[in-house]
């Protein structure tokens, strides 16, 4: 019989909206937050980088929706789109004047894109790459790299968070009520490894699917082409899931960035400029295995569709949203503020006396409590995690609006050095108690 768990304490000082969440909410919250009911909060409004919840208390959010808020909550621009769009139907679950623009302007920017659907999250798209994989390759497997995060479909949540203690390329499943036998993993950063067993396992092999930067953690030069160069020897299809790099890094993504083209790509996140939406695209010979003239008359026929994809409000916020990043400056700033964080970040370490990494690219950044060089999932799960739980609860507390369980902070374009500087003079006061 399934354990029967309590229902969670909740404290006098709890607010009424914190009890009613608890009580509807499995954890108080939508997933993934695991905060002590005392400290669950309800969000009322978002300015900027700063929220407040429904008893009026501010936050500094280095969340921002789990990246999803690039250009800062309630944009202006953002918010004109959809005033502008809404009154003309909200969803015709069809191409519409927004989608098609959304569209043309995602196959411009982004050399692996020659076709595009839409969808209505970055699961959703990662998911729809990897059957179109399957399909055109006539091969059930895939292969993903150890702690990467694709999503909450099943591939998504193998070797997640594993004990990595389980050998390569064996998976290890992070939840349970999943599938994963036909899914390899492989080490973040080692080519050689990675190119030996998808030259082992090629003739089932269908894609290779990598988050370019890994949660956190920068690819070492040479690392991301020794993949490319490996799917293309064996005719793996090599998909990027852009959902966190797309927009951020650069204007084309971690394509821009590193240099390396894919042949299919997953968008979800920033591209939405706060709004839910999903974006798979690659080469016309894959994408094609989706036109609905080829259903009962070809084998590797792919059942693709989404009633709220491409929807006119959520696709014009995107516009919206592309528009902002075009702005001159944008990347200047976004990686700017970044480094200046994660400088913040190191330098408080040093002055609290306390030994970690601090890793990140672009406005994202991460702390990892150990002496030693993180460049894969094992060496970053090194680290103290005690103690990384410890410093985010008190973040937490201390207003400054985070995921616990996550593992990297977010910046956007509304964080300033003040905001960096907040946040700094609060790690500190953490940092020296813990």
């Amino acid at each position: 019989m399934p354990t029967t768990l309590p229902s969670p304490s909740i404290s006098p000082a709890s607010s009424s909206s914190a009890a009613r969440s608890l009580a509807v909410f499995p954890g108080g919250s939508n997933g993934e937050f695991n905060l002590p009911p005392q400290h669950v909060r309800v969000i009322a409004s978002g300015n900027g980088c700063t929220l407040t919840d429904s008893d009026g208390r501010h936050m500094l959010d280095f969340s921002m929706g789990w990246g999803s808020v690039l250009v800062g909550h309630a944009r202006q621009e953002i918010i004109a789109a959809i005033q502008n769009r809404a009154p003309l139907g909200t969803n015709f679950a069809y191409p519409n004047t927004e989608s098609l623009a959304l569209a043309e302007e995602i196959v411009r920017l982004s050399p692996a894109a020659q076709r595009v659907r839409f969808c209505a999250s970055g699961t959703e798209a990662t998911m729809h790459c990897l059957r179109l994989a399957r399909a055109f390759r006539g091969r059930a497997g895939v292969l993903k790299f150890e702690g990467a995060y694709h999503g909450s479909n099943d591939e998504g949540a193998v070797s997640l968070f594993p004990s990595g203690k389980t050998p390569f390329p064996n998976p290890e499943p992070s939840s349970a009520g999943i599938h994963a036998d036909h899914v390899l993993v492989a080490p973040y950063n080692d080519a050689s490894t990675t190119a030996a067993i998808i030259a082992e396992h090629a003739d089932r092999l269908a894609a290779v699917i990598i988050e370019p930067l890994h949660r956190c953690l920068a690819p070492k030069p040479g690392f991301l082409q020794a993949v490319r160069d490996a799917c293309t020897k064996h005719g793996v299809v090599l998909i990027f899931d852009e959902v966190v790099t797309g927009f951020r890094l650069a204007y084309g993504g971690a394509q821009e960035k590193y240099g390396v083209i894919p042949d299919m790509v997953a968008y979800g996140k920033a591209l939405g400029g706060g709004l839910p939406i999903g974006a798979f695209a690659g080469k016309a010979n894959i994408m094609d295995l989706c036109r609905e003239d080829r259903a009962g008359f070809h084998d590797d026929y792919v059942w693709t569709a989404s009633t709220l994809g491409g929807n006119p409000v959520s696709t014009a916020a995107a516009s919206a949203a592309l528009a902002i990043f075009r702005s001159p400056g944008t990347y200047e700033h976004l990686n700017t503020i970044g480094q200046s964080f994660r400088d913040a970040l190191a330098r408080t370490l040093r002055d609290t006396g306390h030994v970690g990494q601090v890793i990140g690219d672009g406005p994202l950044g991460q702390i990892v409590f150990t002496d030693r060089p993180v460049f894969d999932y094992r060496s970053t799960a090194a680290g103290d995690k005690l103690k990384s739980r410890a410093m985010m609860l008190k973040l937490f507390e201390n207003d400054i609006f985070i995921n616990p369980m996550g593992t990297k902070f977010y910046l956007s374009l509304t964080h300033d050095q003040s905001a960096v500087d907040e946040f700094a003079r609060r790690l500190a006061a953490i940092l020296r108690r813990l």
